[in-house]
């Protein structure tokens, strides 16, 4: 009798093996033909299961100068998937009861944040972060010289016509003085506050800081430009800063490290914090934010565009399913992330250089990935 429940069990075993080496085998083969009908440098990959990651591969080249195969543990520059991790920083703060969001951004940064069109009203980190400030990247985002009265002429330019918290637009700048406040408030650089009480803790390798990290994982990124149909190098995606961080201004040349765009990770790391999200700030037992903190970053702000605080909501990534996430673009590079909370399923795709059409606001390589392995690991 034991011996017969052992043959079963084996048996059993084997079956679902096969099945997943058939769900990998039609899911690469599905990515390889999409990578075969548009131009595509590479694309790395995960997805998530019932809470577990159980698929990651990668695709294509990571140096294309040097014929160089991308492997799973390339890291990347994810650009606006980014914000994800300065909203988490901020949300921790605000559970240790530094701050608050409704704080005024003014008081946070030390130096006055308010559209002159309606000086009367604050602008607060909320509005910040849910990119309902007023502000705009017109004068650029890369240092806060732009928004700062005394240091730009120009800086009323910062603002749009409409009034603090009535109207979104979706703004770099933004975030880049989020990463002020997290520095202010903490005491900490911010890119070590992220590494200290975000990737640390979930066991994540990545960081904002070029200089602290190895250098031979990062993939190199291409941008795709249709007049000529061909790809260009884009090295500044990992323009180290060296200089500037050696005469760093703690607590205003944050931008240095790109708040709002400039997290280095591979895709199954992206995943693995990814999962955290989906699993409202707790990740194989360690509880990175509050389950109010990760329902208040889902939720979200009255309005057309479901932004929630750097976390979208979306039905026209995957048909039939509201999913929750964020996507990045800059230099070439693709990147998203979205999951679904209830389901406990979510997918990363990453790309390195590819085709920059659009499908339902969403870029059409990185939406057929997205598709390809949810129909091939999810809905099978």
């Amino acid at each position: 009798m034991h011996a017969r429940l052992t043959l079963f069990l084996v048996s059993v075993a084997l079956i679902l093996s096969s099945s997943c080496f058939a769900q990998a085998d039609q899911a690469e083969a599905g990515i390889r033909a999409i990578m075969e009908k548009q131009p595509v440098i590479g694309l790395s990959v995960a997805v998530v299961k019932k809470g577990k990651l159980i698929y990651t591969h990668s695709f294509g080249l990571k140096d294309v100068e040097n014929n160089i195969p991308l492997s799973d543990d390339c890291i990347f520059r994810i650009a606006s998937i980014s914000k994800s991790f300065s909203a988490t920083s901020v949300m921790q703060l605000v559970q240790a009861k530094k701050l608050s969001l409704d704080d005024d951004i003014s008081n946070l940064v030390g130096f006055k944040v308010r559209n002159p069109k309606f000086p009367e009203t604050v602008i607060t980190l909320r509005n910040l972060m849910a990119h309902r400030s007023s502000l705009n990247d017109s004068q650029g985002y890369f240092t806060l010289d732009a928004i700062n009265p005394a240091k730009n002429p120009d800086w009323a330019k910062c603002y749009n016509n409409y009034e603090p918290g009535k109207d979104y637009q979706y703004c770099n700048l933004n975030y880049n003085l989020v990463g002020t406040v997290i520095e202010r408030i903490s005491g900490e650089r911010f890119d070590q506050y992220v590494k200290h009480h975000v990737l640390d803790p979930l066991g994540l390798y990545g960081g904002y800081c070029i200089d602290s990290l190895d250098k031979s994982r990062f993939a190199n990124i291409y941008e795709y430009r249709v007049d000529s149909a061909k790809f260009f190098a884009a090295p500044g995606a990992y323009a180290p800063r060296s200089e500037e961080i050696a005469n760093y201004v703690m607590g205003y040349s944050t931008p240095i490290f790109s708040p709002t765009g400039g997290m280095k990770i591979s895709a199954a790391d992206l995943a693995k914090y990814m999962t955290m999200h989906m699993q409202m700030g707790k990740y194989k037992g360690k509880r990175i934010i509050s389950k109010k903190s990760a329902q208040e970053m889902q939720t979200p702000i009255p309005g057309k565009e479901n932004y929630g605080l750097a976390i979208a909501t979306s039905d026209k990534l995957i048909a039939g399913k509201t999913l929750k996430g964020h996507t990045g673009s800059a230099y070439g590079l693709y990147s998203i992330m979205y999951f679904h909370p209830e389901e406990k399923f979510g997918i990363v795709v990453i790309s390195n250089g590819c085709h920059p059409g659009y499908t339902d606001g969403f870029n059409t390589v990185m939406k057929q990935a997205v598709n390809c392995l949810y129909d091939n690991f999810i809905a099978k």
